[in-house]
C-alpha cells in the first residue's frame, strides 16, 4: 500500500512542480511519512532522481510554445550546478534546520508581495540591462541551486519569483526558465547523492515514471491556461512553503 501511495504523490508532485515548482513540498513529506525507516539521505536523493526526470519532461513542454532566454539560462544555469552540489555537500554535514527561521520570514514577504500587487508577473517588464542580465541570473541561479541542494522543497517556485521581482519576466517565462535551471540544479546534486549510494532505485524508478506523468500533464495545463493561473498555482504553493516551514520552526522551538 505505501508503494502505490508514493507514486501517487509523485504523481501529484509532478504536476504540480511543472506548474510553478513545489513539488518537493508534497513529495518529500509523504516519503518520510510512508518510509520513515529511511534515512534524509536516501529520500532526498532518490525524490532528487523522479524530479529531476520530471522537470526535463516539463521544460521540454514550455521550450515548444515559450520562447527561452538562453542567456540567462546560461548563467542561471551554471551557477545553480555548481552551487547546488556544494549545497548538497553542506546538506550532509549541516542539519538544514538551522536555515528554516530564515526562510520561512522570506517567504512570507513574497507572498504578500504577490497577493497584493494583482499585476505581479502578468506582463514583462525588464528591471535590469543586458549588460547586467549576467550578473544578476547568476545571482537568482546560485543562491537558490545552494538552497536546492541544501534544502530543496520549494526551489522552483522561489526561482519564478526571483526572474519575475528581480529581473521581470512574466510567469509563463520564468516557469520555463526556471524548470532548465531547476533541471540543471537536480543533475549537479544528485551526482552527489548518486557517488555516495543514497538514491534507492527500486523506490526512485517507479516515482520517475509518475512524477514524468504528472509533468506532462500539469505543464501542457499552465501553457494553456497562461499566467494569471500560473499565479493563483503560485499562490497556493507558497501558502504550503510557509505552512511547512512554520511547522518545522515551531517544532524546532518546542
Amino acid at each position: 500500500m505505501e508503494f502505490y501511495l508514493l507514486c501517487f504523490f509523485a504523481f501529484l508532485a509532478g504536476f504540480i512542480d511543472s506548474i510553478v515548482g513545489g513539488g518537493g513540498l508534497v513529495q518529500i513529506p509523504a516519503f518520510f511519512i510512508l518510509y520513515p525507516q529511511l534515512t534524509v539521505p536516501n529520500i532526498i536523493g532518490s525524490n532528487r532522481l523522479a524530479s529531476a526526470a520530471g522537470t526535463s519532461v516539463a521544460a521540454w513542454n514550455y521550450s515548444r510554445v515559450v520562447a527561452i532566454p538562453w542567456k540567462t539560462v546560461l548563467y542561471a544555469g551554471l551557477s545553480a550546478a555548481i552551487c547546488s552540489y556544494f549545497g548538497a555537500t553542506v546538506q550532509s554535514m549541516l542539519p538544514s534546520e538551522v536555515l528554516k527561521p530564515i526562510i520561512l520570514v522570506l517567504i512570507v514577504v513574497i507572498a504578500i508581495h504577490t497577493f497584493r500587487k494583482k499585476n505581479f508577473g502578468q506582463h514583462e517588464s525588464f528591471r535590469i540591462t543586458e549588460k547586467r542580465l549576467p550578473f544578476w541570473a547568476a545571482g537568482i541561479g546560485g543562491v537558490l541551486g545552494f538552497y536546492n541542494g541544501f534544502v530543496g522543497p520549494g526551489t522552483g517556485s522561489l526561482l519564478v519569483f526571483g526572474f519575475v521581482s528581480v529581473i521581470g519576466y512574466n510567469f509563463l517565462s520564468a516557469s520555463a526558465i526556471s524548470k532548465i535551471v531547476n533541471v540543471i540544479a537536480d543533475v549537479s546534486s544528485l551526482v552527489f547523492f548518486l557517488l555516495h549510494k543514497h538514491v534507492l532505485f527500486h523506490l526512485a524508478l517507479p516515482m520517475l515514471v509518475c512524477n514524468v506523468a504528472g509533468s506532462y500533464f500539469g505543464s501542457r495545463m499552465a501553457v494553456l491556461r497562461g499566467n494569471s493561473f500560473i499565479r493563483k498555482v503560485f499562490l497556493v504553493v507558497v501558502a504550503g512553503i510557509v505552512l511547512r516551514f512554520a511547522w518545522d520552526v515551531f517544532r524546532l522551538s518546542t
